[in-house]
């Protein structure tokens, strides 16, 4: 295990790996697998080698879903930070844990991820961005170094990061590259590379690995602050992208409002820039994306050296998307797939489950991770969780499953980007609470959501009938959500639930 006075040495340099190579399988896991959960902030679902649609290089997850499954519908229902953050601490739906929109992660919940696997006989602990309040809080890990990235600083709280960074770099500035910490620039990374805090995630993560060798099995959660902005890979992988065939934002004519640029500064949600600024904002989002997937790589490898990769249960994911300039958007909390859809792999022990190397389209969401690491661990799932075990859907592709999942947000950045939607992965139905308009797209034939066909009458049956499901799904909140059995306007926001802890 990594002390707090040991993750100063936890920072050296990191090498230039290569990509890690999968061994031979030959061993079986033992009844209580090793369990790493490894997560990106804010990397969309599409943009993946596997995936096949962009130019970004990430041979280590293409490994990672080629040994195990990819999930092709995979969600947060409410992509933004924090929320997506209790769901994946509770395994919840957003009413049930509270969160409904950008806020503060409870101080408690009734049910707890690193607490449920300490519960369980495992050994806990969290390197990375957590996102909590107070920043410190455990909920159940028995250790912690934090990198909160942009989050202000106070005399009560320095993340173990920037203490590091300046133990190695007194003179230096961690934020000399000068970029926003949601903005839509790009460049490289004005520092030493050793000094970028996705080299310290990783070679904090590599350093407990090396050192673990305690009796209990580890649950490790592994959670980089990048690809999320400012965009700074270090400057070989963006120049890796200079030639590459990065694609242009998609455009929805129902997108036009949006062309005009929002008075947030630096820090835009809205607005077109141009290709050329979208193009420069995407190759730094690809080099940031890759140079995360390189130290995922340096954390298998060092699995592999552990002889542990055969005994241990790996799931990656991100909290949300980015819009990255598609329809005019920046940032995220959209219903649209560039917010919120995320990528979702996991990887199992030898022995477990069935075929490798599928990509299952059922819907599935963060909420389903605790209860998939509940199940690998072998403990009870509590009667509190409203998620699933993705296991149950790797060991039989036809289990049955939900058909759709649900989607929602809160006011975020102005009055009208409050919503709830649909989806199935096929279909979408959007649903605008502040002026009840409607969006419905057709996923199948047009995934990247560019025509509206809310307003075709070839589709009003289907948009009927998913207006009616989310009726039938909000209809247990009441007004202001239902009225008279129709969807309610919404003209103030709620951020919380009544579920919201305290």
């Amino acid at each position: 295990m990594i002390r707090r006075r040991d993750f100063v040495r936890a920072g050296i340099a990191a090498a230039c790996a290569p990509a890690f190579t999968w061994p031979d399988r030959t061993a079986t896991a033992a009844d209580r697998p090793h369990i790493l959960l490894l997560m990106a902030d804010q990397h969309r679902g599409d943009w993946i080698g596997a995936e096949g649609t962009t130019p970004v290089i990430t041979p280590n997850l293409d490994r990672l879903a080629s040994g195990g499954v990819r999930f092709g519908n995979a969600y947060s229902s409410t992509p933004t930070c924090t929320p997506a953050r209790a769901a994946l601490l509770t395994g919840m739906s957003p009413w049930n844990h509270g969160l409904l929109g950008y806020g503060a992660v409870a101080e408690r919940y009734p049910v707890e991820m690193p607490r449920l696997l300490r519960e369980a006989g495992y050994y806990t602990a969290g390197i990375g961005k957590m996102h909590w309040h107070p920043q410190r809080s455990t909920h159940g890990f028995n250790e912690m170094l934090l990198d909160e990235s942009g989050r202000a600083e106070s005399p009560e709280f320095r993340s173990d990061y920037r203490s590091w960074f300046w133990s190695e770099a007194p003179d230096e500035d961690p934020d000399a590259t000068g970029l926003n910490w949601n903005g839509y620039e790009a460049r490289p990374y004005a520092l030493p590379e050793r000094l970028h805090p996705t080299t310290w995630t990783g070679n904090t993560a590599v350093r407990f690995l090396r050192d673990y060798e305690r009796r209990e099995p580890f649950f490790l959660k592994v959670s980089f602050s990048r690809p999320h902005s400012p965009y700074d890979p270090p400057k070989r992988w963006m120049d890796r992208y200079d030639d590459a065939s990065i694609p242009p934002a998609a455009e929805g004519a129902w997108a036009d409002a949006y062309r005009v640029h929002s008075d947030n500064g630096r820090a835009p949600w809205h607005g077109e820039f141009g290709p050329a600024q979208v193009r420069s904002s995407r190759q730094g989002y690809c080099g940031s994306v890759s140079f995360v997937d390189e130290q995922i790589g340096r954390v298998l490898a060092t699995l592999r050296d552990r002889r542990w990769l055969d005994n241990t249960l790996v799931v990656y994911l991100s909290d949300h998307g980015d819009m990255l300039g598609d329809h005019h958007l920046w940032r995220k909390s959209y219903a649209y797939q560039g917010s919120a859809r995320i990528p979702m792999i996991v990887h199992w022990p030898a022995g477990w489950a069935g075929a490798r190397g599928r990509v299952l389209p059922n819907p599935v969401e963060i909420r389903d991770v605790l209860p998939t690491l509940l199940d690998a661990a072998g403990a009870a799932i509590p009667p509190q969780v409203d998620g699933r075990s993705l296991l149950t859907l790797a060991r039989d592709p036809a289990a049955p499953w939900r058909p759709w999942i649900d989607l929602e947000h809160d006011v975020t950045y102005n009055a009208e980007n409050h919503w709830n939607a649909l989806t199935d992965g096929k279909r979408k139905y959007i649903f605008h609470a502040m002026t009840g308009r409607e969006q419905l797209f057709d996923l199948e034939h047009d995934p990247q959501e560019v025509v509206d066909r809310a307003g075709d009458p070839g589709w009003s049956d289907e948009l009927r009938a998913w207006r009616d499901r989310m009726i039938a799904h909000l209809a247990l909140r009441g007004a202001p959500w239902v009225v008279d059995g129709k969807l309610g306007l919404r003209t103030s926001r709620q951020l919380h639930s009544p579920n919201y802890p305290g």
